[in-house]
């Protein structure tokens, strides 16, 4: 006898009265609870011997809860284990409080039946327990379940992130891009050779975390090194478009203009019907409207501000990082995102974001929103201009408000 074996006791006489449960759906409980339990492997399979001794599917402390099968009979149901292990298992059992003894006045297991033939008493291994601590096991049983699906998950996106690195380090190197891959790659190594044979969520998810963040300066690396060339490719073009046109086109010079005295840029000349038609899958360049002034997009969206770098936004790159915040704020899904980005140009997809911003409430799915006014670009049919005065307006006239 022990303090933990007559805790046991105690706890094993609250039993609610009609408490019952189905003993298999009670054992794969145990089994899935066993590290929490503290029950070893070999440990369950005499507790699933002792179970088969128990008349009845259901457990119930109305039809007795002890069982009182031989050594000899216990170990051919225990898959013919040896008479010392079966002992060393079954105080096992006891001691993590699954069963209890009830000894009779001789060591021995047996049972007295009254003069109708139903138990008197038995003396053997009682299951009382296992009903007294039902709910215990079964919220044991749940978390088990929940951390192992926690762990295929991380283990999950840690194979999916690694590969994402290694691809995108192998296209890195492959092209030639400016950077030093090789301190990258031996970073990814690291976090690589450090994932644990015996992996936990607890050892995994630092790793998960350290690999996310690799990902992602090298996606930024990559991003910065695209922006340049494409920007490399757009002042060549530019130059070559300011030698041949005319130098009074709107394209051309930025307008000037002051909103608060009720001025309006230019309108923008219509766009050629050839650049208008354009397939989906071909090169979408000839569809990008020309990019509006940044201090213009900037008066007409002020609420997108605090989400650039440091809180502020000083060029194209700041709207653009501050759009990505946005996006994912209001719930825009990459895909539809990138699709803006693909028929509108970056600058004007992020101006188009910043508005999205800017009006607020007035639009419900601001996603859906941005899909519908990519279909309109790619058609000819949605110009940010009138988008922008719009709010531009809305905001002079919110200022005078406020001034008078």
């Amino acid at each position: 006898m022990s303090l933990g074996m007559l805790a046991n006791q105690q706890l094993a006489e609250t039993i609610e009265p009609g408490t019952t449960k189905n003993k298999w759906k009670l054992f794969r409980a145990i089994c899935e609870a066993r590290r929490s339990l503290g029950v070893t492997d070999r440990a369950l399979t005499v507790l699933d011997a002792l179970l088969t001794f128990y008349p009845s599917d259901e457990l119930a402390e109305e039809r007795g809860l002890v069982v009182f099968p031989s050594n000899a009979q216990l170990s051919l149901r225990a898959r013919g284990m040896a008479a010392a292990t079966l002992r060393r298992h079954l105080a096992v059992l006891v001691d993590a409080g699954l069963v209890l003894r009830k000894d009779s006045p001789n060591g021995k297991r047996y049972v007295r039946r009254d003069r109708a033939g139903e138990v008197d008493e038995a003396f053997g291994f009682s299951l009382a327990p296992l009903l007294a601590r039902l709910t215990e096991i079964e919220a044991l049983a749940a978390q088990a379940i929940a951390d192992r699906e926690l762990l295929r998950v991380t283990k999950e996106r840690l194979t999916l992130c690694r590969r994402d690195v290694a691809k995108l380090i192998e296209t890195a190197t492959d092209a030639g891009l400016p950077g030093d891959w090789e301190t990258i790659y031996a970073r990814f190594r690291i976090l690589v050779d450090g994932v644990p044979r015996a992996a936990t969520v607890e050892n995994l998810s630092p790793i998960l975390d350290n690999m996310q963040l690799l990902r992602h300066e090298i996606v930024n690396q990559l991003k910065k090194n695209i922006k340049d060339q494409k920007m490399g490719t757009n002042e060549s073009q530019n130059e070559r478009h300011i030698q041949n046109s005319h130098p009074e086109s709107i394209y051309e010079s930025e307008p000037v203009f002051d909103p608060s005295k009720g001025e309006e840029p230019a309108p923008e000349p219509p766009l050629p019907a050839t650049t208008m038609k354009a397939s989906r899958f071909g090169n979408n360049s000839d569809l990008r409207q020309k990019s509006f002034p940044l201090a213009l997009v900037l008066q007409a969206c002020p609420e997108i501000a605090p989400y650039g770098p440091g809180g502020v936004i000083n060029s194209w790159r700041d709207l653009m990082v501050a759009s990505v915040v946005v996006r994912s704020m209001l719930g825009v899904s990459p895909s539809a995102y990138q699709e803006a980005c693909s028929l509108m140009g970056p600058e004007n997809a992020a101006t188009v974001i910043a508005c999205i911003l800017e009006r607020g409430g007035l639009i419900n799915s601001a996603g859906g929103y941005l899909r519908d006014l990519s279909r309109r670009a790619e058609k000819g049919e949605f110009a940010i201009g009138p988008m922008l005065m719009s709010l531009v307006r809305a905001n002079c006239g919110s200022s005078r408000r406020k001034i008078g």
